[in-house]
């Protein structure tokens, strides 16, 4: 029986293999056997050009039906696909291009002659492009090519994918995902968020990341349900279609964005199912917002780009503000303290994993591999939570944001969590910055939920000061019009640290 991660979506097809797997906003649409031939298509004319099995092919594309298809015939083909944010400069894209090593490179037309260049000084790999109208010289090349290609057998442990980190604490690594990895994850997804062959997802994320490509497309194919495809997020669109879809996937920001206008209201949702959210903490105040107007409860989950999906909010049961919920099926969790020590309920200490869903390794990078694992193969996530009683987890902040004051621990959560209470303010980031007498000074960087009747800084201290112990308080709070965020709605914590690094200093 072949492990293939593609054999698996091969069979769970619809019979009907003509049924809709994508419909675009302008009503294009793509079969099950359509895109089942471009994908067999594709991983022929990159085989007769001398990709092989366990090459890597790196992208840089718009989002497209045939982008999709791209990723598929790597599948296919037992090449690992190595995607690329659409934002990376050239020199990140040469870095990744220099590391991964690829066989292929695929980006967009207008950046040919500077991928060109990146190739040929990283020992010259084939670059081809692809446009976000599916044309450019990769669809050009396919065109006369047949649809043949063979489903390579592969071995649960073969890479399927590599997906760069951020790099927020040093340069970006390749987390190598298996076959094993990615079918387990989307099993339990499947499985825990009841998805059918009847459901339509509205699909309005990039798909160089974890959430769009794999939780996303992965529901769908492993279902044989269909998507609704839209080149990215615009709301009057997505208000628009809703009505047409079953589930909806997003970052908190587009949930933000839905609730910010009158038009979306339960109406706009009578036939949505779920709602689900991730990539960046869901604000409590989001969630109960959108369940007063939609009657439906967001299901936030919990995941990384090494581990996939980890815990989610129940399907049925409490779907908690503030939590991401219990571990999916085949996953475990724990907090534990120093020298991995497993800590009790109510104890707050480092998130570690384990799974058939967690990562191979870091690409080439032993040491780091070594330094992330414990001796009994749990994954440390580099997250700081919490378990309660129930088994629910909450995340109190990243390792890496902790923030040290005079000795004392401060975990930036629960101190946005108190500043996020104010009704004049919309949200919060906390950070630490060197500080002569603490080592680190607590800062709050705050959004008025109102611009022009922002909180006074007194008033936020004031309050934290009523609510916290004086070393959590804020020494400084600056008011902004927006955070900083990554295109998957991350707070960029690094970035304010480094606006703020001198502040405390003479």
């Amino acid at each position: 029986m072949s492990h293939a991660l593609y054999a698996l979506f091969q069979s769970r097809c619809p019979a009907d293999r003509n049924k809709t797997l994508l419909e675009a906003d302008d009503g294009h649409r793509v079969t099950y056997a359509e895109a089942d031939a471009e994908a067999a298509r594709l991983a022929r004319l990159l085989t007769d050009r001398g990709v092989r099995k366990g090459d890597r092919v790196a992208v840089q594309v718009d989002k497209s039906a045939r982008a999709l298809c791209l990723y598929l015939a790597c599948l296919r083909a037992g090449f690992v696909f190595v995607p690329m944010n659409t934002a990376y400069t050239a020199d990140e894209v040469a870095f990744l291009v220099d590391n991964a090593e690829p066989a292929a490179v695929i980006c967009r037309p207008a950046d040919e002659s500077v991928v060109q260049g990146i190739a040929a000084r990283a020992g010259d790999p084939m670059v081809l492009t692809l446009g976000a109208d599916g044309a450019g010289s990769l669809a050009d090349a396919a065109a006369a090519v047949p649809a043949d290609a063979p489903v390579v057998d592969c071995d649960p442990d073969d890479l399927a994918a590599m997906l760069y980190t951020s790099g927020t604490t040093g340069k970006p690594k390749g987390a190598m995902l298996t076959h094993r990895n990615l079918a387990a994850n989307g099993q339990d997804l499947v499985d825990s968020w009841r998805f059918t062959a009847d459901d339509v997802l509205l699909h309005a994320l990039p798909i160089f990341h974890a959430h769009g490509l794999f939780v996303a497309f992965h529901c769908v194919l492993l279902a044989g349900a269909s998507m609704i495809w839209l080149p990215g997020f615009h709301r009057e669109t997505v208000v628009r279609l809703l009505p047409r879809a079953t589930v909806f996937m997003g970052v908190p920001t587009f949930y933000t964005r839905l609730l910010a206008g009158e038009d979306f209201d339960r109406d706009a949702c009578r036939s949505m199912r779920l709602f689900t959210a991730g990539s960046a903490p869901l604000l409590a105040e989001t969630h109960m917002a959108f369940q007063d107007r939609t009657g439906h409860a967001i299901l936030e989950r919990y995941g990384m780009t090494e581990t996939g999906m980890l815990t989610g909010n129940p399907y049925d049961g409490e779907r908690r503000p503030g939590s991401v919920g219990v571990p999916f099926p085949q996953v475990e969790v724990r907090v534990c303290g120093e020298g991995d020590r497993p800590l009790g309920t109510r104890e707050v200490g480092g998130v570690q994993v384990r799974g058939p869903n967690v990562m191979k390794g870091y690409w080439r990078l032993p040491e780091k591999t070594a330094e992330d694992f414990t001796a009994d193969g749990w994954f440390r996530t580099g997250d700081i939570g919490r378990i309660g009683d129930d088994g629910y987890l909450s995340i109190v902040g990243r390792a890496k944001d902790l923030v040290i004051s005079g000795g004392y621990n401060v975990y930036p959560k629960e101190v946005e969590g108190v500043i996020d209470d104010r009704p004049e303010v919309l949200e919060s980031a906390v950070i630490g910055v060197p500080h002569p007498d603490f080592g680190e000074g607590v800062v709050a960087v705050v959004v008025p939920a109102d611009p022009a009747a922002p909180p006074s800084e007194d008033a936020i201290v004031t309050h934290c000061r009523q609510h916290l112990a004086n070393y959590k308080t804020p020494k400084r709070v600056f008011v902004v019009p927006e955070l900083p965020r990554n295109t998957m709605g991350k707070v960029q914590k690094a970035q304010l640290r480094e606006t703020h690094a001198d502040l405390f200093r003479a």
